[in-house]
């Protein structure tokens, strides 16, 4: 159990002082948000609702960042640069190590979240209940676990420049396709249906429910866990195969 707290700690240290982390995580979300509730003009009528609709998804395009990015490209680099096989030989186990990855990020997401909503305060000063604050965040932090899936699945990748531009692409498409950067209604209707079967709009939908004082749908909640297992299951096979060769 030491192993793993000092193996947790580790990682957290390693994510902060990641540039990804930073960039993806932090400021490219508190940059957007700043530029869509403050300098663009949206036309939007309820000005109050737009700010904390637009500071959940916010939110929502940090965690998947961190989840994406930093995670499957850090595991990418930890192979290719032979950590992976040396943990091997030390004291913890392979799922010690994966976990203590999970622990170290979702105290990252975590950080993400407080940090972000104190953006929102400061900026816009966004006002909600107690209780819409907590269950927001712990809904967010919830759902960054099919996302995790998702980033120990690109870490099966071989190549750095490979998961990276693949990481890239599904990130900024599950953002945009999701509604994070704009409500999927100006879609087209075919994107439309299409998004609401995509994690990134159903943990969207769920915190955008809380905000406006309901609780996130039951379609959201099997969604959401839905592809948690199909990633989960995926990455165990890939590597698995990678294993065997």
């Amino acid at each position: 159990m030491y192993a793993m707290w000092m193996q947790t700690k580790a990682e957290t240290l390693k994510v902060l002082r990641n540039p990804y982390y930073v960039f993806w995580s932090l400021a490219m979300p508190i940059l957007f948000y700043f530029l869509f509730t403050k300098i663009i003009n949206t036309g939007v009528d309820d000005k109050q609702q737009w700010h904390k609709h637009y500071l959940m998804s916010m939110t929502i395009f940090s965690i998947m960042g961190s989840s994406i990015m930093t995670l499957g490209i850090r595991l990418v680099q930890e192979r290719t640069e032979g950590w992976s096989r040396f943990m091997r030989i030390t004291p913890l186990s392979e799922y010690s190590y994966f976990i203590a990855k999970m622990m170290a990020q979702t105290v990252i997401h975590i950080l993400s979240i407080m940090v972000i909503f104190a953006a929102g305060i400061i900026i816009n000063g966004v006002s909600l209940s107690f209780q819409e604050w907590l269950l927001s965040g712990l809904w967010i932090l919830a759902g960054s676990l099919p996302f995790l899936a998702l980033g120990t699945l690109i870490g099966t990748m071989k190549r750095v420049d490979t998961a990276s531009g693949i990481s890239n692409i599904l990130y900024m498409a599950l953002a945009i396709m999701g509604g994070m950067w704009m409500p999927i209604e100006i879609l087209p209707r075919t994107m439309q249906a299409i998004a609401k079967w995509l994690p990134s709009y159903n943990l969207g939908n769920g915190a955008w429910e809380i905000i406006s004082g309901r609780y996130p749908e039951w379609f959201n909640v099997l969604i959401l866990s839905g592809y948690f297992f199909l990633f989960v299951i995926l990455s165990k096979y890939v590597r698995k195969k990678q294993e065997a060769i």
